[in-house]
């Protein structure tokens, strides 16, 4: 894979790291992920700034001259097309999807339902509604898509609400801290096998995906506290045979260019054990960019830095509808 990572920073101009916002997972960007990134670029002689949208109207981005935006925001008003939108009325150039694919990614239900239109490969899953739920209902899951059972509310990240259901007795409490974060409930076929993850850079027919991620999370549990506050989950590569890691990479560049992703992202998958099947669970278009985070391992293992990655995509912010850029 060969990207251009000779960037002048002068050519990216004045950068907001856009970090914080109102989602649940606010600490994780406003923290981590953003000074990350914010740190990276000045490292790199670019003049990048924090900006959290929660804190000041976006119209300040264009009333002070910022040129592009690099999105580290995650969740609900960060990657699902909200401020993709806003920053479209402002004409300001962002990283990652645009505001339509951005809008599917968030939502994994929608995702599933394009996924299985294309014949792609993902978990059986039931929905529910908050209006929807009861005991009869909730007990009707698990006789539906057999146990364990993930429950989560489509619309968030980070494991954040999320509960695998081992018996009938857990069920209900899972559907309803799901509910707690969201209008609806995803009721998710549990696939036992390995966590792998593959983040794709670019887009259309020049998109590359990088090197496959296993996830090694102490008990199985890859959960909050274990994805951004322990040093004890490992993330390995070069883990799958070669012909496995082709047919990873390969169904995530098919899950990534059916939503219409751009610049850069990151799917999820499950590896069934008993015959080696990869399984489809979401794509993230603003991924983690934490210390603990999935894509700059896998950049690393092809051989591009942290401050590399960054450079990269913030090269590659644009509109939608505009040309794409020809670095890379």
């Amino acid at each position: 894979m060969k990207l251009d990572l000779n960037i002048d920073p002068r050519s990216l101009g004045k950068v907001a790291v856009l970090m914080g916002g109102s989602s649940a997972e606010r600490e994780v960007s406003l923290t981590m992920s953003g000074p990350g990134v914010l740190k990276a670029l000045r490292s790199q002689g670019v003049d990048a700034h924090g900006f959290d949208p929660s804190e000041r109207p976006l119209q300040v981005l264009k009333d002070e001259g910022f040129e592009r935006c690099f999105i580290a925001l995650h969740g609900r008003h960060g990657e699902d097309g909200t401020v993709q939108g806003a920053l479209e009325l402002l004409g300001i150039p962002y990283t990652g999807s645009g505001v339509m694919a951005s809008s599917i990614a968030i939502d994994k239900i929608m995702t599933k339902r394009l996924w299985l239109a294309d014949g792609l490969p993902t978990p059986r899953y039931v929905k529910l509604k908050k209006s929807e739920i009861s005991r009869e209902n909730c007990m009707a899951i698990p006789d539906e898509l057999g146990l364990p059972v993930f429950v989560k509310p489509p619309h968030e990240g980070s494991t954040i609400g999320s509960s695998k259901v081992e018996g009938y007795s857990q069920m209900q409490e899972a559907v309803e801290l799901a509910a707690r974060y969201d209008d609806e409930i995803l009721c998710e076929e549990f696939i036992d096998g390995p966590e792998l993850t593959c983040p794709v850079l670019g887009e259309g027919d020049t998109a590359v995906a990088l090197p496959v991620v296993q996830i090694e999370a102490v008990g199985g549990n890859y959960d909050y506290q274990n994805k951004y506050f322990t040093d004890t989950t490992r993330y390995l590569t070069d883990t799958l045979s070669v012909e496995l890691e082709r047919e990873v990479r390969e169904l995530t560049l098919a899950a990534y260019r059916s939503l219409g992703c751009r610049g850069w992202a990151r799917a999820d998958v499950m590896l069934r054990k008993r015959d080696n099947k990869p399984f489809l669970l979401e794509i993230n278009t603003s991924p983690g960019m934490t210390s603990h985070s999935l894509v700059p391992v896998s950049a690393k293992a092809a051989g591009i830095s942290y401050e590399q990655l960054c450079m990269w995509v913030l090269s590659q912010a644009r509109l939608d509808g505009q040309v794409p850029s020809k670095q890379g």
